[in-house]
């Protein structure tokens, strides 16, 4: 679909850009690709890509996985892209891989295009890019694909912005957040806004002496007909901290420093009881503080000292 449909956009995208515009303007370019792989895995093509890429180092599946996340696996409706993956071998699985490089290639030029329409129209020091993305993708990362899950392959998306001569270049945080978009945009804008969950960048990306926020919370809900099938993250520069609403095993500890792939979780380590306690009340006073009901699973608390 998104194959079909991304050229079209960014012509319509360029012919706007290219109009006479008497004032500013605020302009959105939905792009699909490369969302459309999840048709892909649904209904791959037979034989095998050429060039393929290797399977990523996480690729295994953790011993102790939570149960929640092996519930997830097994939906036949809502996410049930994982399901047809059950049978594949190493080379359908870098096969995928391939697809995905091939579908982000692909969107690759359409952004390219709409870049330079603005450099050709003189109106690259007048225009604030932001590009982003709704979701990640699994990319085979604990053999999981597409999104509804966690883990960093499908929750990290781009957050990039641009502003030649004014947006100062290589600034990184990773602890921002889509709910920051509106923020950042209306306020490069000069344009009020309401109180609304996120912050706007502007501040720290003109002052270099400014630090973002300390962490971000992300909810999962990835059952559409069990609605009690529910997730937390609250991920900092270094640890991330996962809660699962049901079933054994349901809480995860990963140091992202150590272990950038997710592959041991800290969890069930005794050595790392403090740090779970204290990502565990972190997440329960912000759930607390945002009015937020949720709650670990009970008997998948890990080294139960609560």
């Amino acid at each position: 679909l998104g194959a079909c449909s991304d050229e079209h956009v960014t012509d319509r995208a360029i012919e706007f850009i290219r109009r006479d515009h008497g004032h500013p303007f605020f302009l959105g370019v939905s792009l699909c690709n490369p969302h459309d792989i999840c048709h892909w895995i649904m209904d791959p093509p037979s034989g095998l890509a050429t060039d393929l890429p290797p399977l990523p180092n996480n690729f295994a599946v953790d011993s102790r996985e939570p149960e929640f996340i092996q519930l997830c696996r097994q939906r036949t409706y809502y996410g049930q892209e994982g399901t047809h993956t059950f049978d594949w071998d190493e080379g359908q699985w870098r096969n995928y891989l391939a697809a995905y490089y091939r579908f982000t290639e692909n969107v690759d030029v359409q952004i390219g295009r709409i870049l330079g329409a603005l450099r050709d129209g003189g109106l690259e020091e007048d225009t604030l890019v932001l590009f982003t993305s709704d979701h990640g993708e699994g990319m085979a990362a604990h053999r999981w694909v597409v999104k509804l899950m966690l883990y960093e392959e499908p929750m990290r998306v781009p957050f990039i912005l641009d502003w030649t001569g004014v947006v100062p270049a290589g600034i990184r945080d990773d602890l921002v957040s889509g709910v920051d978009v509106l923020p950042t945009l209306c306020d490069y804008a000069g344009i009020e806004y309401p109180e609304v969950a996120g912050d706007s960048l502007r501040p720290l990306l003109e002052n270099p002496r400014a630090t973002g926020r300390p962490f971000v919370v992300a909810e999962l809900h990835p059952d559409t007909m069990d609605l009690s099938m529910q997730g937390r993250m609250l991920r900092d520069e270094r640890y991330k901290y996962i809660g699962f609403s049901r079933g054994r095993d349901a809480e995860m500890l990963f140091d992202l420093h150590e272990d950038p792939g997710e592959t041991r979780n800290l969890a069930h380590e005794p050595a790392a009881h403090d740090e779970l306690v204290r990502y565990r009340e972190m997440l329960c006073a912000w759930c607390e503080e945002h009015e937020d009901d949720f709650a670990v699973s009970h008997e998948g608390l890990s080294l139960i000292h609560i």
